[in-house]
């Protein structure tokens, strides 16, 4: 990339550069495109007749309690800035109009 289209690149992502930063990405930004394309074709889905990364899948797990019932409430509860009974108090931030 050339020094002005990294200056106008800057400008279009309103990114104030110095000069030193502007010579500095004229030098690594090839090197990042040419990264980025290898990534690219490695994760490129369209070539399906070799697959080059491993196995993509799903990791689930059971939804269940771990905890003992109101095993931390009374911690909670006292942590919290105000409360009535076992329930935080807010502001009342939604007008009703019934």
């Amino acid at each position: 990339m050339k020094k002005e289209d990294i200056v106008h690149l800057a400008a279009l992502s309103r990114i104030r550069l110095t000069e030193e930063e502007v010579e500095g990405l004229e030098k690594e930004l090839p090197k990042i495109v040419e990264y980025v394309s290898v990534i690219t074709s490695i994760i490129d889905e369209s070539d399906t007749s070799e697959k080059k990364v491993g196995a993509r899948y799903n990791v689930f797990r059971k939804d269940e309690i771990s905890n003992k019932s109101n095993e931390f409430t009374e911690k909670i509860i006292t942590e919290m800035p105000t409360s009535e009974g076992r329930y935080m108090a807010v502001k009342k931030i939604l007008k009703s109009d019934n």
